[in-house]
């Protein structure tokens, strides 16, 4: 153990000793004993700080030596080290943390929107212990083999799939693209099992969703046919978020849209990049968002006219569970007035993650390098103790806020969740969506009166 201090320090000293150099080559003092005496200074400074990132070192290994060598059983060194850097990252805030091996493959797919399997959405039915089909994804092989929601996935490739948790029957069902697995599957209202063999795919995970589904399953973007007003969700900002956003609108266009409804609730954020991509869809000129950092270099995103979607009235759903890209998005459009923001104070997150990758990629280390500000300036993140009276997260515009209960958001969960389904013959829940209604108001005012407007020109 005091060669791994030895080792700690060592390589600690060798980053501080090429910061030290790096730092100071290009531009040396012009007077020569002011030189002289800044780089005794700065020895100083560097000794004092090797001194104690040495201590510190030393304090953790003897830590880790004390429990591995007399705690009263056995230990898992890794688990040790992992649930060290844990600890280090639980001290700096709510949003830096340690993705470990394990978690590294599920956190790539979510950004990612991509992985190997056959396609469906599962959940545990508590009557029969198997695994319920909430839905097939439209297009994947689950779908293209008959699997509808409702089904029991009595079987895994000859097993049965009594008792498996969650988490085991992901391992089963993804795969390399191109393997297969066999399901024994009870159709809903069926008592028979049929044996399905199924090839896997590369399943490429939507995030722009529309309100219903087509005869054909893929989604109506309209949510008022009459009036031309599209509606369009948008889940989280994933790799391909802002080119399906794009897709969709080209789609619109042509179908004649006049009026948009962007929601954004529940949306936890993801890709900055995304978010900022995104935002220029719907902005031909203006800063977007711009993030300064600690030891990054201050950034400014602007918009462009080239591309952008214009013409037509929008708004912004958000809520209390709208956070970080979301706000981005929500912000930026509030701020250029393109767009009215429609619900409840969004999240309240203002900072930016960097993934760095641990051990040649296969752990990571997510943390906050950066803050960002909206176009006007206002800050956006909730800092710990911060008061509802003060300035944090993106409200609604004026005559917009429409605040919903904890049993009516429930609700509306179970409602939005039930109309997702593709092949399902349960009976759907009659839902009011107070904060859609309102967005559908406002646009329709728009549109009205830019159509009296029109009418006065002739």
């Amino acid at each position: 153990m005091r060669r791994l201090s030895w080792l700690l320090f060592s390589s600690l000293l060798l980053g501080l000793t090429v910061s030290f150099v790096s730092s100071h080559a290009d531009d040396p003092p012009k007077d020569k004993a002011a030189a002289e005496q800044k780089g005794t200074d700065d020895k100083s400074k560097a000794d004092a700080k090797r001194d104690e990132d040495y201590e510190l070192m030393r304090l953790f290994a003897d830590t880790f030596e004390q429990i591995e060598r007399n705690y009263v059983k056995d230990v898992d060194r890794r688990q040790l080290i992992q649930a060290a850097i844990r600890g280090m990252v639980t001290q700096l805030d709510p949003y830096s943390n340690y993705i470990s091996p394990e978690e590294l493959k599920r956190f790539n797919q979510e950004v990612e929107q991509e992985f190997g399997g056959i396609g469906i959405q599962v959940q545990m039915d508590q009557k029969s212990k198997r695994l319920m089909v909430m839905t097939p994804l439209p297009g994947t092989p689950a779908y293209k083999a008959g699997i509808k929601s409702g089904d029991l996935i009595m079987e895994v490739e000859g097993k049965s799939s009594e008792g498996i948790t969650l988490e085991e029957a992901v391992k089963t069902l993804q795969g390399k693209p191109g393997t297969e697995v066999t399901l024994g599957v009870q159709h809903a209202g069926s008592d028979k099992i049929e044996q399905l063999k199924i090839t896997r795919a590369l399943i490429q995970v939507a995030t722009v969703l529309g309100d219903t589904h087509k005869p054909d399953d893929s989604w109506n973007f309209f949510v008022d046919s009459e009036s031309k007003i599209a509606y369009i969700r948008l889940t989280h900002f994933g790799r391909r978020s802002a080119d399906e956003l794009q897709e969709a609108l080209e789609t619109l266009k042509k179908d004649e849209m006049k009026g948009l409804v962007l929601d954004l609730r529940f949306n936890p954020g993801g890709l900055l990049g995304q978010a900022t991509k995104i935002a220029d869809l719907f902005l031909e000129s203006g800063t977007i968002v711009s993030v300064k950092g600690r030891n990054t270099d201050n950034r400014v995103w602007t918009a462009e006219k080239d591309g952008t979607f214009s013409g037509f009235p929008m708004a912004i759903l958000v809520n209390r569970f709208s956070a970080s890209a979301s706000e981005i998005v929500s912000a930026a459009l509030q701020d250029h007035k393109r767009a009215v923001v429609v619900g409840e104070r969004s999240w309240g997150k203002g900072s930016v993650q960097n993934v760095i990758e641990l051990e040649g990629g296969s752990s990571a280390l997510k943390l906050t390098t950066a803050q960002y500000l909206r176009p006007s300036g206002r800050n956006i993140h909730k800092f710990p103790g911060a008061k509802d009276d003060e300035e944090w997260g993106v409200g609604p515009d004026p005559d917009h806020k429409v605040e919903v209960t904890q049993q009516e958001m429930q609700d509306y969960l179970e409602y939005r969740r039930q109309r997702d389904v593709i092949g399902g013959s349960a009976q759907k829940l009659e839902f009011k969506d107070r904060q859609l209604n309102d967005a559908l108001v406002y646009l329709k005012t728009q549109l009205t009166g830019e159509k009296k407007d029109a009418d006065k020109a002739q």
